[in-house]
């Protein structure tokens, strides 16, 4: 029996967010339970330390280098490139391949691969979209950062002004899943939070203050540790309504539930430094949890370590469905190590990362092979070993000669298969 498969996904959400990872500041009580009941990651990593790119490897369980969408990092809004580049619907994507296996498909939040009238998730095999299209909302308001509207049903705007998106998502969500159906569903439920602005539920006159204002660097600017700790409160609630209407509906034993960020957190989230937007430990990696009654034990923790395109792989086979021959994936299936039948392994992940013009960000690109993990950032590179310095404070590279070179040359012949970035600029 097909399983349905709720996946979500938190936007720029730190690793250590969330009181079962250790956070002090606030408490987490339904992703903690969430965690509790299948298998928490300890060693999870996103497929790249950005929005649209890390998005793009999860539709399509591939490298985002591998096309053009991929290496915009992050997509810019819709006023700045218009429908230039997107996720093409002639690559399959997760969506499409579950939508030709019988699955009902829906998109709940937010997307980020593409504007209109040329990309759309209805492109990529969604029955149905409820969200924002763009990289960052008001949450109240629902507009980008340049203050243009952002709250659409299918691919006509909406308006839902004044409105908490967290709330207004997991209410669509609960709807999706108390409808009567004959077919499994894949529904991703993709909320924006805790990106910023960081707007509590309580935080409408915050909203209201930016209006006439709105701008990538006014909303950095807006909201303290306060609202950020507001903003995942009514984050946890949201996950817990949803689930509980998983249960009241009878479908929560046979549901994978999947939750993770799509990349490490920003100026507010636990730890730092070195967050989003850079390949260090805090820009990539993220909290994920697997729940999935019968296939996965209550109660375990995990340090394999995994990546994101990942769950594309395992998303795939759970559902009994092949990933499409000639679009090959970079994911593996983690089934064995949900079910504990395979002990922890080494694995041999990459990223690149062009840069951003805030402040601070430079052109990057890292290889982790088992606990050694290559950097490199312009002219300077290093070689750190995470077992035992996983702040990478310390360079090996003079130490460790041999495996310096080798992993080098592995990322070397790994970029090189990727586009590179010159498409930006064509």
């Amino acid at each position: 029996m097909q399983p349905n498969i709720l996946f979500i996904l938190t936007d720029n959400q730190g690793w250590a967010d969330m009181s079962i990872y250790g956070n002090p500041y606030f408490q987490t009580p339904h992703l903690d339970a969430l965690a509790r009941q299948g298998m928490m990651f300890r060693r999870a990593y996103a497929s790249a330390p950005m929005c649209t790119p890390s998005r793009d490897a999860l539709y399509t369980g591939r490298y985002p280098g591998r096309n053009a969408i991929g290496i915009r990092e992050p997509l810019a809004m819709a006023s700045i490139i218009g429908d230039r580049v997107g996720l093409s619907a002639d690559e399959p994507t997760i969506v499409s391949l579950l939508k030709q296996a019988g699955y009902d498909t829906a998109l709940v939040g937010k997307w980020h691969c593409g504007h209109l009238p040329t990309y759309s998730p209805l492109k990529i095999g969604f029955d149905e979209h409820f969200g924002n299209k763009s990289g960052s909302m008001d949450y109240f308001r629902h507009v980008d950062a340049a203050g243009n509207p952002d709250m659409w049903e299918n691919d006509k705007l909406v308006d839902c002004t004044g409105q908490y998106s967290t709330d207004l998502y997991s209410n669509r969500a609960i709807d999706f899943i108390r409808r009567k159906r004959s077919n499994p569903f894949l529904m991703c439920l993709f909320y924006n939070a805790p990106h910023w602005p960081w707007q509590g539920p309580k935080d409408l006159p915050l909203s209201d203050s930016l209006k006439g204002k709105d701008s990538q660097r006014n909303w950095l600017e807006t909201g303290t540790a306060e609202n950020y700790a507001e903003v995942m409160q009514a984050l946890d609630a949201g996950v817990g309504r949803v689930l509980a209407a998983l249960e009241e509906s009878g479908q929560a034993d046979n549901t994978l539930v999947i939750f993770v960020s799509d990349q490490g957190g920003d100026e507010l989230a636990q730890p730092g430094p070195l967050r989003r937007g850079r390949l260090h430990e805090n820009g990539i990696r993220v909290p994920q949890i697997i729940r999935w009654p019968g296939v996965v034990s209550p109660g375990q923790v995990s340090d394999q370590v995994v990546v994101g395109m990942d769950l594309s792989a395992t998303i795939l086979k759970a559902a009994s469905v092949s990933p499409h021959p000639d679009w090959p994936l970079d994911g593996q299936d983690l089934t064995p190590v949900l079910k504990a039948e395979k002990p922890l392994y080494e694995r041999n992940l990459y990223w690149r990362h062009h840069g951003f013009p805030r402040p601070g960000i430079p052109e990057q690109g890292a290889h982790l092979s088992g606990d050694w993990k290559y950097y490199i950032s312009g002219e300077h590179e290093r070689l750190y070993n995470l077992s035992s310095d996983e702040s990478e404070r310390h360079d090996l590279k003079e130490q460790q000669p041999a495996i310096f070179r080798e992993l080098k040359a592995q990322y070397q012949s790994w970029a090189a298969q990727m586009l590179p970035y010159k498409e930006l600029h064509e």
